[in-house]
């Protein structure tokens, strides 16, 4: 080891203590580790899902799941479609394909290292421009190819963000455009993002701070809707899609409604009003994290993560669900604490991983309670699928094996009634009761499992997970590999991490300092009990040094709070 970094390395010791750990009441609850360790490989599960859900030549019952909608209202392209549900009865309907799961589908298997702009052959990548609604004179990319906006924020902003993750996936395919009418998907994404300036620039009220506590925006007469309810949320997906904006293209004024839009959370700390309505909310603490990081701002993400593990008040009794139903752990599982007792949901718990994770890398003092809450959901999600919970315990039980237990179920209730009995868990859904399909398998809640799938690997160390914090960064500026490990046990243990044949000193965010030099191979990381640690991979020639509160290895950030306690 140089001399400069052991003398960098003593300077660590003798200066910086333990990052300050930030506590979430709510997740204090759970047992730090959980009864059952029963981890699914999530990266296989949505490898399995793609070649099920993608594929035109399935036989069996509601298969194939997909189906071509050749109408190319938008782009002229053929779109390889999926409805909601299995066995929906909007099923070959051409326009009612949604975004969150089409979309979103190609994303997670992106994640899980399928190439889906040459999937058997076809590009499903570039087809996910049709729900860029430009036919309709919306110019928003919107949950299905013919779409308007007036009825449900996050149902008009979440499908941006999941094509702004594709942009960021595929950067060479997203600026390809074929003649003069076609538009690349890196320029939809700018249009995207104009057109958020402006539905900001209308929401703006006293001290220019936009008032999202409404319940959708309509872009037709620029005007913000209420009826039913409202999505105050919203903020923080416009504020995610913005500052990814501003990331791709440089321009100040996304930085500016990035920052207008997190200044209404901030209003809503004063108030200690959580907004949580959907799945929003998640995004906007990731924003806020690294803009107190690479900005050097202030913004409340404590308050913003507690309420992301809290109870919403703007959409009452929505939140995290923990505890135990008839012998089975729904600790870190997302979704309503009310409906019938407890209502969680597959998708909500699978996006709920994608924001929070990187947040860490940015904020290291969170690295216990998302390591902790991380570890907890990723065991107790394999309940929406068929294979972990008894037949009776199951509203569509006829599909189970068909399912090749990778299609999940919509959602798990605390109650069930099966003939003259109730029965607890109770894997099930909308679909069925609504009359909207005839199981409550569901295709757009599976289409997000390729999130656990690149954040999650097992370590020699049964429950101690290998957390990739650079997975779901999007927009990141260059980084060393970085992983969180948390140890659930309550005695310390020693985790073997893989680190390849070139020396690499290992850092450690929390701890504040190097636990390897030189190390080849692979490096040991000793865990005290219930604690985590942010580990940093650094080329052991790379020369480290502190400036301005962080710490950097070659020009790269290696810790965003070095200095902070």
């Amino acid at each position: 080891m140089k001399r400069g970094l052991a003398l960098v390395i003593a300077a660590f010791s003798a200066f910086f203590a333990l990052a300050q750990e930030v506590q979430i009441p709510s997740l204090e609850a759970f047992p730090s580790l959980p009864p059952v360790l029963e981890l699914r490989d999530w990266r296989e599960v949505a490898r399995e899902y793609t070649s099920l859900v993608f594929d035109l030549s399935a036989q069996g019952d509601f298969l194939p799941l997909c189906w071509w909608d050749k109408r190319g209202i938008n782009f002229g392209l053929d779109h390889l479609a999926l409805a909601a549900y299995v066995g929906d009865h909007r099923h070959g309907r051409d326009g009612a394909q949604e975004a969150i799961n089409v979309i979103a589908a190609v994303r997670s298997a992106t994640l899980v290292g399928l190439d889906m702009s040459n999937w058997q052959g076809l590009d499903l990548v570039t087809m996910q421009k049709e729900f860029f609604n430009r036919a309709n004179g919306q110019n928003l990319v919107l949950n299905n190819p013919s779409a308007t906006t007036g009825s449900s924020f996050w149902y008009e902003i979440y499908p941006s963000i999941l094509f702004a993750i594709l942009c960021y996936q595929y950067p060479e395919l997203a600026q390809v455009k074929k003649g003069p009418d076609d538009l690349s998907m890196w320029e939809i994404l700018k249009i995207v993002a104009e057109r958020w300036c402006e539905a900001i620039e209308v929401l703006k009220g006293e001290g220019g701070i936009p008032d999202f506590s409404w319940q959708a925006f309509d872009f037709a007469r620029m005007q913000p809707v209420y009826r039913w309810w409202r999505e105050p949320d919203a903020a923080a997906g416009v504020a995610w899609l913005l500052y990814s904006a501003y990331l791709a293209f440089g321009d100040p004024r996304y930085l500016e409604g990035a920052e207008e839009a997190l200044m209404f959370l901030e209003s809503l700390v004063v108030q200690n009003y959580n907004p949580l309505y959907e799945l929003l909310l998640p995004y906007g603490a990731l924003v806020a994290a690294r803009l107190n990081a690479e900005f050097g701002r202030n913004y409340s993400v404590e308050a913003f993560v507690r309420w992301c593990f809290g109870v919403s008040q703007a959409r009452p009794g929505w939140g995290m669900l923990s505890g135990e139903w008839d012998g089975y752990r729904v600790d870190g599982l997302i979704g309503s604490l009310t409906d019938q007792e407890g209502y969680a949901f597959s998708m909500n718990t699978f996006v709920w991983a994608e924001p929070l994770v990187p947040l860490v890398r940015y904020d290291p003092r969170f690295a216990r309670p998302i390591g902790k809450w991380l570890l907890h959901a990723a065991v107790n999600a394999r309940l929406f699928y068929a294979p972990y919970l008894p037949a009776t315990h199951q509203s569509s039980a006829f599909w189970a094996e068909t399912s090749r237990g990778v299609v999940p179920y919509e959602g798990l209730r605390r109650w069930g009634v099966v003939g003259w009995d109730v029965v607890s868990p109770y894997a099930t859904g909308d679909a069925i009761k609504n009359k909207w399909a005839k199981t409550d398998f569901s295709l757009y809640s599976g289409s997000h499992a390729g999130i656990f799938g690149a954040l999650i690997a097992q370590t020699n160390v049964e429950g101690i997970l290998q957390v990739d914090l650079l997975a779901t960064d999007y927009f990141r500026g260059p980084a060393y590999p970085t992983y969180l490990f948390y140890n659930p046990y309550s005695e310390e243990k020693t985790v073997e991490i893989l680190i390849g044949p070139e020396p690499t000193n290992v850092y450690d965010a929390v701890r504040k300092e190097f636990v390897a030099q030189g190390a080849q191979g692979q490096a040991l990381l000793s865990l005290p009990p219930d604690a985590a640690a942010v580990v940093v991979l650094i080329p052991a020639e790379k020369e480290v040094v502190l400036r301005d509160g962080k710490l950097w290895a070659d020009g790269i950030v290696v810790d965003w709070r070095a200095e902070k306690k």
